[in-house]
């Protein structure tokens, strides 16, 4: 089922290292076609997916290229039992272990650990594959997860947060993601959770996906799609994107084990499971290889209107045989400003001036589509 939020309510230096030095076909911004990384277990998914960045978690040590380990007994602020610590953290076999452990550090009952990509590695869009088998018992909550790297509309809520895989034992067998915004959270009982039941969850691995295109996230478990969050201004007029659906810039990885807390807690902690581990065999970023796969132009953009929120329009989202990247916003036919989200607020403009506005779609290759028929917005009206 989408959900549209409200309704209910690349890799920066990564990417630029591993592209292919070939022609670039023709294209109108020279975008050259992707050249996968050699340390990824699977350079390719779905044939268009290219593997830019991957951690195979080999080796018998935590790449240090790639993450940042916390230390601190706050946790995520979500009252959680535990204190984070670097021996809690293990890499061999192949694997990345993540153990939580019944003992008194800093006042603190339990240690466990937690890691983190910030200024590391960091992806704008992009699908985000990895494979996870999840600790059992009452008052265990593991995660894969995204914060936004600059926050640029502000501290946590309101730029954003994407959960890729959360698990809390005393629910077992259920897998939830979930998207975290200024207007759409927990604290407000109102963000948008979708959830699974994979039998065998705290028992064997499986394949987690998360595929993030501009305005929209989805979700899946072993193929299977559980989560659609798709961004529709048109059932947000009273609100700017940002505040609903803020997910249009660069965030990082986070991978952690928290012990109780505000949701882990609910039933409490029991104290006969210790130790319990949260295991993954790999994490890997991919991005779509537009330069080979994108053929035509955008489709021209439709349904201009103007929002509730004051001289703010919005438009349907732009149509191409991939996907849009961006628009661009022409006023009386010059070009005045190019944005990602389908939604866009004047500023500045002279008040009760009535303005000719037509919006242009351009796909990732550089290709544009025709300006949208006119739409007339008068400034401060």
């Amino acid at each position: 089922m989408t959900k549209h939020l409200g309704f209910l309510w690349m890799v920066t230096t990564i990417t630029t290292a591993c592209v292919s030095p070939s022609s670039s076909q023709g294209l109108p911004n020279g975008l050259l076609p992707l050249v996968p990384t050699s340390d990824c277990g699977v350079q390719r998914l779905d044939n268009d997916w290219v593997c830019m960045w991957a951690d195979e978690f080999n080796g018998d040590n935590l790449n240090e290229d790639h993450w940042n380990v916390e230390i601190n007994t706050d946790g995520g602020g979500n009252q959680e039992a535990q204190a984070y610590r670097r021996e809690n953290i293990q890499v061999q076999d192949g694997l990345l272990t993540i153990t939580a452990k019944k003992e008194s550090v800093l006042g603190k009952n339990y240690t466990s650990g937690r890691i983190n990509s910030r200024y590391k590695v960091n992806t704008r869009y992009g699908r985000v594959s990895f494979r996870a088998k999840v600790p059992g018992g009452r008052g265990t909550w593991a995660a894969v997860w995204m914060l936004p790297l600059f926050n640029l509309f502000g501290q946590w809520p309101r730029s954003g947060e994407i959960d890729m895989l959360e698990y809390v034992g005393y629910d077992q067998n259920r897998v939830f993601s979930a998207l975290h915004t200024e207007r759409f959270n927990h604290t407000k009982n109102n963000n948008l959770v979708m959830s699974q039941l994979v039998a065998g969850v705290e028992d064997d691995f499986f394949d987690f996906d998360m595929i993030w295109v501009p305005g929209e996230i989805r979700m899946l478990v072993d193929g299977r799609q559980y989560g659609l969050y798709r961004y529709s201004p048109q059932f947000n007029q009273e609100a700017p994107y940002h505040q609903v659906f803020p997910f249009y810039e660069e965030f990082y990885f986070i991978i952690n084990l928290a012990i109780g807390g505000s949701w882990g807690g609910v039933q409490g902690i029991d104290d006969s499971i210790f130790p319990v581990q949260f295991q993954l065999d790999y994490l890997r970023l991919y991005q779509f290889d537009y330069a080979t796969v994108d053929q035509t132009d955008p489709l021209k953009p439709t349904g201009l209107a103007k929002s509730q929120l004051a001289n703010t329009i919005h438009w349907q989202r732009g149509v191409d045989d991939t996907q849009v990247s961006h628009y661009a916003i022409y006023l009386d036919d010059v070009l005045y400003r190019e944005v990602s989200p389908n939604q866009f607020t004047f500023v500045g403009l002279v008040n009760q001036q009535t303005y000719r506005v037509q919006i242009q779609a351009i796909d990732f290759v550089g290709r544009v589509s025709p300006l949208s028929e006119p739409f007339d917005l008068t400034f401060g009206g």
